[in-house]
This record gives structure tokens, C-alpha cells and sequence, in this order.
């Protein structure tokens, strides 16, 4: 695997996720995943572990669509532990995201639930 940029913060996954899917790489984008991370797509199903995640986003990929950086909420940080969240521009409810920091400082995701529909939506 090629040696990607680590996430020094939570906020830097969402960035490094939009960056590495638009250049098609699913190995970066698995990269920023823990091994055992649960990923809650497609919708109504789950992807479990770096690898099918990996597998996942090479099919996903492969008919290039653009992803578009989203704003923020404000990042929840707990020890090891954080909450991060964007706000789809097309307001149709959220996206959240648990990442864990890493032994060596970086940040991986462990959830990602990327596709929440707020209720009545």
C-alpha cells in the first residue's frame, strides 16, 4: 500500500476521504479505516473489516463520482474517542463518523455511518 497522509486530527478524515476518493484510490480510502471498522453502507446493510471496505469502495470508484467537501460540526472529543459529523449540502440529515487515535498519534475511523436520514425526511 502506498504511504498515505495520516490524520494528526479526527476532522482530517473527512478531507483525506474526499481527496482519496476523488482520486479513485479505495486504498487510501480503506486506509483510514481501523481492520475491524464498521461501515454502515450500502444503505440498509453494513461492511465490516478494512478489506471489504476496501472492496467495496474499488466498486464504488471504478464509476468515478465526485465527492464534495462538506463543512463540519463541531468534533466531540473523548481520551482516544471522537464523534465527528458533517451536514450533507443537500440537508437530507447527517453524517457521523467514530474514529480512534492510533498508537501513533494518527486517527482511523471504526464507524462511519455515512447516510442517516433524518426522520420524516
Amino acid at each position: 500500500m502506498p504511504d498515505h497522509e495520516r490524520a494528526e486530527r479526527p476532522e482530517d478524515l473527512t478531507r483525506l476521504f474526499v481527496e482519496r476518493s476523488n482520486a479513485g484510490d479505495a486504498a487510501g480510502v480503506a486506509a483510514l479505516y481501523e481492520e475491524g471498522a464498521v461501515l454502515a453502507y450500502p444503505p440498509g446493510r453494513q461492511t465490516v473489516g478494512r478489506a471489504a471496505i476496501r472492496e467495496l469502495w474499488e466498486r464504488v470508484l471504478a464509476d468515478r463520482p465526485r465527492f464534495e467537501p462538506e463543512p463540519p460540526l463541531p468534533t466531540l472529543v473523548s481520551g482516544d474517542l471522537a464523534l465527528t459529523a458533517t451536514p450533507p449540502r443537500d440537508g437530507s440529515g447527517a453524517r457521523a463518523q467514530v474514529a480512534r487515535r492510533q498508537p501513533d498519534g494518527s486517527w482511523l475511523r471504526v464507524l462511519d455511518q455515512p447516510e442517516f436520514v433524518a426522520p420524516g425526511s
